[in-house]
């Protein structure tokens, strides 16, 4: 007998009420698969959105289902890079937002030495600084919602979801976030948040990881022009030209 397990995929939809018992889960996906319950040895939930353009609010899911054996667990979630040469190439990377942060893991995943620099405050030191916005309505300019670590969506809800239609590896991304301590509900809730109580934490481990791998994270250090040697060098020989 093989030892490989058969696994289907199903999209199911259940009452609200229903929507997060297992039994009914597998009555459904049964049904659906046009097979008996007990042959079912597992179901995992893949993606899980909520309805509720009618009266009747209705779930819907996509199961991943074994049937006549256990289904094999899940890998959990983690990011690694191998080791930083000392040699490695440094990447200037202007912004510590998601796409800053983002672009620093995937250099020192392609071995090469990301430098972030951010004009705005870690994420803890920031909090204190988004007092005076609500009690006074006085912005600090370099420290704000809009300025420090994380970016914007630090203390905005932290939304995943887009409704462009080239993503990239979207999956891949919300990994990332699992294995800096999101919840893994938004590997298959369809429109997933991280929240505002916990992303934080999670941007503050992002950032561990950068520094922990080779990478650096430089706060308060705001970037105002660009000095390119090749440039430099041209600018300086006609200003001589023009002197002679």
């Amino acid at each position: 007998m093989s030892d490989q397990v058969l696994i289907e995929t199903v999209d199911i939809v259940l009452p609200l009420e229903k929507s997060e018992d297992d039994d009914s889960r597998r009555i459904a996906a049964a049904k659906k698969l046009g097979i008996p319950v007990k042959r079912i040895g597992g179901i995992k939930l893949r993606k899980h959105s909520i309805d509720a353009r009618q009266r009747a609010v209705k779930v819907q899911l996509r199961l991943e289902v074994s049937l006549d054996r256990a289904l094999p667990p899940d890998e959990t979630p983690r990011w690694f890079a191998p080791a930083l040469s000392p040699s490695a190439k440094p990447v200037i990377i202007v912004g510590c937002g998601p796409a800053g942060l983002f672009a620093a893991l995937r250099c020192l995943e392609n071995g090469l030495k990301p430098i972030l620099l951010e004009r705005g405050k870690d994420a803890s030191a920031r909090r204190f600084d988004l007092a005076p916005i609500l009690r006074e309505g006085r912005v600090i300019e370099e420290s704000n919602y809009c300025f420090g670590e994380g970016g914007a969506g630090t203390f905005s809800d932290g939304k995943l979801y887009t409704r462009a239609t080239k993503r990239g590896p979207v999956a891949k991304v919300y990994e990332v976030l699992v294995a800096h301590g999101a919840p893994e509900v938004i590997l298959t809730d369809a429109h997933p948040h991280i929240g505002s109580n916990l992303l934080p934490n999670v941007v503050k481990a992002i950032r561990a990881s950068i520094i922990a791998a080779g990478g650096e994270v430089r706060f308060q250090t705001k970037v105002v022009d660009f000095l390119i040697p090749e440039i430099i060098s041209v600018a300086s020989r006609r200003q001589r030209e023009m002197k002679c």
